[in-house]
């Protein structure tokens, strides 16, 4: 099996700089386990994959280790690649996503626009072991359904990131 793959700087017009993520652009989906070894071997912060639909593309994004619901640069890559690669005739893109909708890339005087969802932090319990993963107590705890966003005291801290990496911050 062939993959084109193309790995793109967004939010850039430099090379080497801004946000890389690779664009990997599918016949038809395959196997989830797949895509997620191809997004570690990869190994960029995202992986975007496309698949042809009626409307635009399928898109969905990998990290190197799990599937995320919605990324901001993975899609303007996925955008440039399809504007600039493959000819997209038409001023819009309309990416359906599983977790997110339907989002909306158009090209207007050669620049880009995104239109994204709003998904405001809501007060959030603290996760089991993150105080301890960080060995101070936390001030606030804000997120949305995969975020988490920790408000710290100013003062040192040393925190475990063994314990971190493996806390699961999904909200309940």
């Amino acid at each position: 099996m062939k993959i084109p793959i193309y790995q793109v700087d967004a939010f850039t017009s430099e090379v080497f700089s801004g946000n890389p993520a690779a664009v990997c652009i599918l016949d038809s989906w395959i196997e989830d386990n797949l895509l997620q070894s191809i997004a570690a071997e990869n190994n960029l912060s995202e992986t975007a994959f496309l698949v042809r639909n009626d409307d635009g593309y399928d898109l969905r994004w990998f990290t190197p280790k799990t599937e995320v619901a919605l990324c901001g640069h993975g899609t303007l890559a996925s955008a440039f690649v399809l504007f600039a690669c493959r000819d997209w005739p038409e001023e819009e893109i309309r990416f359906l996503t599983r977790k997110s909708g339907q989002l909306v890339v158009g090209k207007r005087n050669g620049l880009f626009e995104m239109d994204f969802p709003s998904r405001p932090a809501r007060s959030r319990v603290l996760p089991p072991g993150l105080k301890e993963a960080l060995g101070v107590a936390p001030v606030a705890i804000l997120g949305s359904v995969e975020d988490l966003l920790v408000v710290l005291p100013f003062e040192n801290f040393s925190p475990i990131f063994l314990r971190l990496s493996r806390l699961s911050v999904a909200a309940p």
